[in-house]
């Protein structure tokens, strides 16, 4: 065998190797690195969003699936999952939902501008700081104003643990971890729509009793009785119990 051609094959593909992946970076914002534990985020939640960054910048894919994301990460799926809606739930990271109106196609994709806004804020408030001192920074963004945010920590309302109930609950009929769409929808009843939990869990009850296990139905069922101003669960059952016995 001839070492020295074999060297030379080596060497000859680590160069290709080498200027392949100075073609495929992708550009990671500084102020994450920074700032992430100061924004509350662990290692792996830090991680999860760079994947989501490189996957948009290289790969050109706006919302990769749980298992895309387990595979580069080495994270269970159920973990992807509930990282994810935790991101989404603290402001960090969206989900937008596109229609292709030629095509009538339905797509989404992450939005990451709460996390640049946060990084922003904590750029700005490290040079009004440094400011206080006498220091003079060249760099914008350290004196630029903090964006303003869409309320503190403690003025959402419904605490995590029973929100994570329902998702458990959600789960256990669907028997499957619920999509990060699934997640925000859930959240979008309890934090955005003022659903309580006990309304949310009749209109699930109602789908399985349906057989119509899906979410646009449970949403319909919930938007009925809003509509109707059904706003407890003793007025769903009553609401409900008057248009069966309409049907009898």
């Amino acid at each position: 065998m001839d070492h020295g051609n074999a060297d030379t094959g080596v060497k000859g593909w680590t160069a290709g190797a080498a200027a392949g992946m100075s073609q495929g970076m992708t550009l990671i914002p500084y102020a994450l690195l920074r700032y992430y534990h100061s924004i509350g985020l662990s290692d792996r939640e830090a991680m999860l969003l760079i994947h989501l960054i490189g996957y948009q910048q290289v790969e050109f894919k706006t919302f990769p699936s749980l298992e895309e994301l387990s595979d580069v990460t080495g994270a269970p799926a159920s973990f992807i999952a509930t990282s994810l809606q935790r991101l989404m739930k603290e402001g960090l990271l969206g989900i937008d939902e596109y229609v292709d109106e030629t095509q009538g196609i339905h797509y989404e994709r992450y939005n990451l501008n709460g996390l640049y806004e946060r990084l922003a804020s904590c750029l700005a408030e490290e040079g009004k700081e440094m400011s206080a001192d006498g220091t003079t920074f060249a760099s914008p963004l350290l004196n630029a104003r903090p964006v303003s945010g869409k309320g503190t920590d403690s003025e959402k309302s419904t605490p995590e643990k029973e929100e994570r109930n329902l998702f458990s609950i959600f789960e256990k009929e669907f028997g499957r971890p619920l999509s990060p769409m699934e997640l925000e929808t859930i959240s979008g009843w309890v934090d955005a729509d003022r659903y309580p939990d006990e309304l949310i869990l009749l209109a699930l009850k109602e789908a399985v009793f349906a057989g119509k296990l899906h979410f646009r139905y449970i949403d319909r069922i919930l938007l009925e009785w809003s509509r109707n101003r059904v706003r407890t669960a003793q007025d769903a059952k009553a609401y409900t119990q008057k248009f069966r016995n309409i049907g009898r």
